[in-house]
């Protein structure tokens, strides 16, 4: 770009509105999530992941999107999904919990009538079975008759969960299904848009959760309060961190100024779970030491705790291995994706932005290959 001019392009899309959807809103200024016209709360802990399935999956996918429909066919696709991963769980082991998941949903068919139910099923037990192979156990076979929740955590565990597990994650998934036109999903209606596969659409938007500035961050929550050590630590540390120009895991948000009404929910579930008191008191404190030092050191900025942070000691007290907290969020948003993906395929263009060029320019007049030769160019 020419000295002195300014660029009007929006740095990361800032502000742009690029689809219009009735599936998710996200009020940044206020904190407030809405879900296909319900509040975050008033869903979150109340109802089921299959009910919030049929929700968002509504004219979007032809089947019967009743909350026991959608039981019964999950858990019926959980087990189908089971039988076609046998033959490549032993290459998915070899592979980050993440590329395993990318690995098996490969395998769901493009032309799959039941592809939104196998790519759902797909992504909770090749998750399971593929961390359990490779840590030399059995996978687990599904239970069809069981919640999405409960089977989850009982195909990683091998034995059913407490009651109060199952409704922990249960809650975690109803929070982390869909939330607006976040990267990953702005991935699958990009590749929605081309008229790929349902398939390809959530593959996609799997890869993008790859990098740590999207879906990776609850890991690296418990290395930084593995890190601090002890609450008396944690100022000192944390604006040390700061200092260096370092992330502080689990805090700021692109979208959010205010509190991230997901954060509330996951935490309240971690006290109700009360798996471990002294942990969420030490969380606690770290929480309030960073938010005092980011208050201090960046404030011009909202740097509010986000979901990561108590997703990261929920996860942590159902025994998810810290490498796979990423695709447990990916269980959950996969619905989300199928919607956004069919909701694009039915009435988007394809998804193609303008770039600003700020290269050189050529030297010569030259505008065409046609020009060259002394070809008119084509009309």
């Amino acid at each position: 770009m020419p000295r002195g001019e300014t660029s009007n392009v929006a740095d990361g899309l800032e502000n742009v509105v690029a689809a219009e959807t009735v599936l998710s809103k996200v009020d940044g200024a206020a904190g407030v999530l809405v879900l296909r016209g319900h509040h975050l709360h008033e869903v979150a802990g109340r109802r089921s992941f299959e009910w919030l399935t049929g929700l968002l999956w509504q004219e979007l996918v032809s089947r019967p999107l009743g909350e026991a429909d959608l039981r019964r066919d999950l858990g019926l696709a959980r087990r189908q999904a089971f039988e076609r991963l046998g033959a490549l769980l032993p290459a998915a082991a070899r592979l980050a919990p993440l590329a395993a998941v990318r690995l098996l949903l490969a395998s769901v068919p493009d032309e799959a009538d039941d592809a939104p139910l196998l790519l759902t099923a797909t992504v909770a037990v090749g998750l399971a079975a593929a961390i359990r192979v490779r840590d030399g156990r059995p996978p687990v076979a599904p239970d069809p008759s069981a919640g999405h929740a409960a089977d989850f955590l009982r195909m990683l565990k091998g034995a059913p969960p407490a009651p109060d597990e199952a409704a922990a994650l249960e809650t975690y998934l109803v929070t982390a299904a869909d939330h607006g036109l976040n990267a990953s999903t702005f991935t699958a209606r990009v590749t929605a848009s081309t008229q790929a596969s349902l398939t390809d659409a959530v593959t996609a938007a799997l890869c993008t959760l790859k990098g740590p500035l999207h879906g990776g961050a609850p890991g690296p929550v418990l290395d930084m309060l593995d890190a601090i050590g002890a609450p008396e630590n944690a100022e000192a540390w944390l604006d040390a961190a700061v200092l260096r120009g370092d992330r502080l895991m689990g805090f700021g948000h692109r979208i959010y100024r205010v509190q991230d009404p997901r954060s509330d929910v996951v935490k309240a579930v971690v006290q109700r779970l009360n798996r471990d008191i002294g942990r969420l008191r030490y969380a606690e404190a770290v929480e309030q030491a960073a938010l005092a030092v980011l208050a201090r050191r960046k404030p011009a900025r909202s740097l509010q705790t986000n979901l990561e942070f108590y997703t990261a000691l929920l996860l942590e007290a159902l025994s998810v291995p810290r490498d796979a907290f990423t695709g447990v969020f990916a269980v959950a948003r996969v619905v989300g994706w199928i919607a956004h993906a069919r909701e694009q395929q039915a009435g988007g263009r394809l998804i193609r932005p303008q770039s600003a060029y700020v290269g050189p320019e050529p030297r010569s007049n030259v505008r065409s290959t046609a020009a060259i030769d002394g070809r008119s160019p084509r009309p």
